[in-house]
């Protein structure tokens, strides 16, 4: 369920505040697993020390997405025209300068603090696949190295270079990452778990065909891709456990997704140790595609934006489809 929004003027928090009210709604948790997240966290925060609360993010208390963040808000006026794409950099920004008229650059790929907290979202992944009927022990045991061996890899990165550019140039600036992956995983389940007429791994990447961004993305020779088992294998049962939580979880989780029944996953992409684990499990994987799976998840959110009279400007391999 999208939640009801009522049309009037828009400022960048507002239309931050929007996407995690959709992200939300369509987290695989529910609303009281989200919260019951945020409650963990609230009550971790009170039992710190003075000193540690000092260097807690506070963000954590009320965003349950913080690969998600406003980055910079260079001016706090309403937001008429936004430029949208799957990755923000200086070149992004330099074309928004050039445009004229965009008051606001919405990168879906976490920057800044957002790219340094991408690791506290992958937890996601373990309700995901808890609800798939991996047992929660065993996912929070597997993902619990992975997330680590994520937090560790971002961690030199340039968190703040996009940033640096939007504050010179003067932009706002935000990025919505799980939010709109929980949208694109909620619209997948939605059209292709439940269908009857996909026996064949062939019948699901000819249904995922049939949506617009993967239709497109077709066309431009990155559709979906067979990246484990074969057409003609049978699908058994469907999941969509590798479109949300951050990015790839552990490798040594598909043994586990087997025994928990699962047949075949889709996911937006997957590592060759990935595909060899899957492979070894006898687990089919048909990979969406990446850029279009993003496309798909914030063209749903970038409707109600429309809706609310914001002019979107597609920019950086944003696949941009009109559902109203």
């Amino acid at each position: 369920m999208v939640p009801a929004f009522s049309k009037g003027v828009m400022k960048t928090k507002d239309i931050f505040n929007l996407a995690v009210e959709m992200g939300i709604a369509a987290d695989f948790r529910g609303k009281a697993g989200v919260e019951k997240f945020l409650a963990k966290k609230k009550k971790a925060f009170e039992a710190m020390s003075e000193k540690s609360k000092a260097d807690f993010d506070q963000e954590a208390l009320n965003n349950p997405y913080l690969d998600s963040r406003i980055l910079h808000i260079a001016n706090d006026k309403e937001i008429r025209k936004v430029l949208v794409g799957i990755d923000i950099e200086a070149a992004e920004i330099l074309i928004a300068k050039e445009l004229g008229g965009i008051d606001l650059i919405i990168a879906h790929h976490p920057r800044g603090r957002g790219l340094a907290s991408l690791s506290d979202v992958m937890s996601l992944q373990c309700d995901v696949l808890n609800i798939y009927g991996v047992p929660i022990n065993v996912a929070e045991g597997l993902m619990k190295q992975r997330i680590s061996e994520v937090a560790r890899g971002i961690n030199p990165s340039n968190h703040e270079r996009t940033v640096d550019a939007a504050r010179l140039l003067g932009f706002n600036l935000i990025c919505l990452h799980t939010p709109c992956d929980n949208l694109a995983a909620e619209f997948l389940r939605d059209n292709i778990e439940s269908r009857k007429d996909i026996e064949t791994v062939g019948d699901l990447s000819a249904a995922l065909k049939e949506i617009p961004e993967y239709k497109k993305a077709q066309e431009l020779g990155a559709g979906p891709k067979i990246f484990a088992g074969s057409e003609d294998n049978r699908c058994g049962k469907i999941v969509m456990s590798e479109i949300t939580g951050g990015t790839e979880g552990s490798p040594k989780l598909y043994e586990k997704m087997a025994m928990a029944g699962i047949g075949t996953v889709v996911g937006m992409h997957q590592s060759e140790e990935h595909r060899k684990e899957a492979e070894a499990a006898n687990i089919n994987v048909l990979v969406a595609g990446h850029m279009s799976s993003d496309s798909l998840g914030l063209n749903i959110f970038l409707d109600m934006l429309a809706k609310q009279g914001v002019e979107v400007v597609p920019c950086s391999g944003l696949i941009r489809i009109k559902r109203i």
